[in-house]
């Protein structure tokens, strides 16, 4: 049955949450914070206030959100270097590739955006003030959840990984499965919010906490840097595929990787069968993910604007370089891990509202603000310290991003707004869960709960889910894929959630069945 509004989210108790917010008589951008907030509480693992955040908001025109921060003042190579040398880097083995950034602790931590991401989308769009839309999460914050078994999984991998003194034990911690989980300390950061305003978290009291636990381990993060923060409303990337065109957003986001990717995949038939399909599909995700290691960082810093990525000749070289008969041998790229919650919102008034929310790396640093109960994220971990690179670091830089928000529209109007969570998969599933849609006619819950594959960029192997079809592994494998079949339902192959604006009126959705999820609605 199809919603008068609806929201998609990772997990039930958000969507609840934003689905309350539609039928109290809020609109998308009020229900799409609430939700948010909510993912805040229960997916620590995912999202919450030390985070980045990107949005796409259609209210008749479309509007792209930036509000994601920048490397501290005092940031550069030699500066990490020698705070590495004083012993306040923190690596992992599970991460290889860092080239000498550190991935956890003090040092890969840029400005956070959520916060002002989400007071800006209420200044602008919002029709509820922050405290009533944050009100379930303080509800869940204080009076505690039920421990998940999926969540408890998280819990302990955090405990495995973040060893050093980042306090992450205090305020997280291992969790068993069926444990009431209280977080009171969550709970009066989102009150001093709705009192405050972004003002306490980038000025305030809470930024004053911030500071105080990256300086003591190494970072130059100051409070002048917190308070230069600013949210930015740049034009959206657009590509056609098939009949829609799809916008993805610009740099320092790989939007550009995905419109390569989609305007690749549109040269190919529509009507082609799901094995060769999947091969060249697999092939134009390895020349995606080539050319974003080669070119792609923050605007200022690239060498080619992000419309050349998808330009005609580009997209020519490309399929001519693809063989339909064999894997070609591309180059390997840096990995941009996992670790972000996306959801997505649509009202009784046609405002939609598709966004994505990061920690980066699951707990993202491991380093917490104690006093407010919240973690930091790690964005800057990939930073290169490469002074050739596009993305080497430098004072008041934003590091490449993977979130993507998406939105697609038909004939100049939204059809869906959709997107994932999963790093380097998000371009990939954007594709696959388009072509889903669009060649496939399949409704938005069969395309995200649909056998997904996922191309490793650090060396070209493809993972692919063991319900997909044995024609499309043989294939794949016939070519000279590198393959591993991987579980039914994975959760490092992205969580996704799909909004379809019906053409008759309301709405259908779907949510990833890998997660804890739903779309709710009225």
């Amino acid at each position: 049955m199809p919603f008068d509004a609806c929201v998609a989210s990772p997990h039930h108790l958000a969507s609840q949450a934003g689905a309350d917010i539609l039928r109290e008589g809020g609109n998308a951008v009020d229900a799409i914070v609430a939700t948010n907030l909510v993912l805040g509480v229960v997916t620590p693992y995912f999202c919450g206030p030390g985070g980045d955040l990107f949005a796409q908001v259609w209210d008749g025109a479309p509007h792209a959100l930036h509000s994601n921060g920048a490397a501290p003042a005092g940031a550069t190579p030699d500066a990490i270097r020698e705070a590495c040398v004083a012993g306040h880097g923190n690596t992992h083995e599970s991460f290889p590739w860092t080239a000498g950034m550190p991935i956890f602790g003090a040092l890969p931590v840029t400005v956070p955006g959520a916060v002002a991401g989400w007071f800006a989308l209420l200044d602008r769009w919002g029709t509820m003030t922050f405290g009533e839309v944050a009100a379930a999460a303080i509800g869940l914050a204080a009076e505690g959840i039920e421990v998940s078994d999926l969540a408890a999984g998280f819990f302990q991998r955090g405990a495995d990984r973040y060893a050093r003194d980042t306090g992450w034990t205090d305020v997280y911690g291992p969790k068993q499965p069926g444990e009431d989980w209280r977080q009171p300390a969550h709970a009066e950061l989102l009150r001093l919010l709705a009192d405050d305003g972004p003002t306490a978290y980038y000025e305030g009291a809470i930024a004053g906490a911030i500071v105080d636990a990256l300086q003591a381990r190494g970072s130059t993060m100051s409070r002048d840097d917190l308070a230069a923060h600013r949210v930015t409303w740049p034009d959206a990337l657009a590509v056609m595929f098939r009949d829609l065109t799809i916008l993805e957003l610009s740099p320092p986001t790989q939007g550009a990787t995905a419109c390569q990717l989609l305007a690749t995949a549109d040269r190919f038939a529509p009507g082609m069968d799901a094995p060769p399909r999947a091969h060249l599909h697999v092939e134009a995700a390895c020349a995606a993910m080539a050319d974003r290691e080669r070119y792609l960082g923050a605007p200022e810093a690239m060498a080619v604007d992000a419309q050349a990525l998808y330009a005609a000749d580009r997209i020519d070289a490309i399929v001519a370089a693809i063989d339909p008969d064999h894997a070609a041998d591309w180059p390997v790229a840096t990995p941009m891990a996992g670790g972000t919650a996306y959801l997505c919102a649509a009202d009784r008034d046609g405002l939609l509202v598709s966004l994505i929310q990061s920690n980066y790396m699951g707990f993202g640093s491991g380093l917490v603000v104690p006093e407010f109960g919240f973690g930091l994220h790690n964005r800057g971990a990939h930073f290169s310290l490469d002074a050739s690179s596009p993305n080497v670091i430098a004072p008041g830089r934003q590091p490449t991003h993977t979130l993507i928000p998406g939105l697609a529209m038909q004939d100049g109007r939204p059809r869906y707004v959709f997107g994932t969570m999963g790093g380097d998969g998000q371009p990939q599933i954007h594709l696959q869960v388009l072509t889903a849609l669009v060649d496939e006619g399949m409704t938005p819950q069969d395309a995200v709960a649909a056998a997904r594959w996922i191309v490793d960029v650090a060396d070209g192997g493809v993972r692919i889910e063991s319900r997909a079809p044995a024609a499309v592994i043989d294939h794949l494998r016939r070519t000279g894929q590198r393959v591993t079949v991987v579980g039914d339902y994975e959760h490092g192959m992205g969580h996704a959630h799909v909004i379809e604006v019906l053409p008759d009126g309301g709405y259908e959705g779907g949510s990833d069945p890998r997660a804890e999820g739903s779309v709710s609605g009225v």
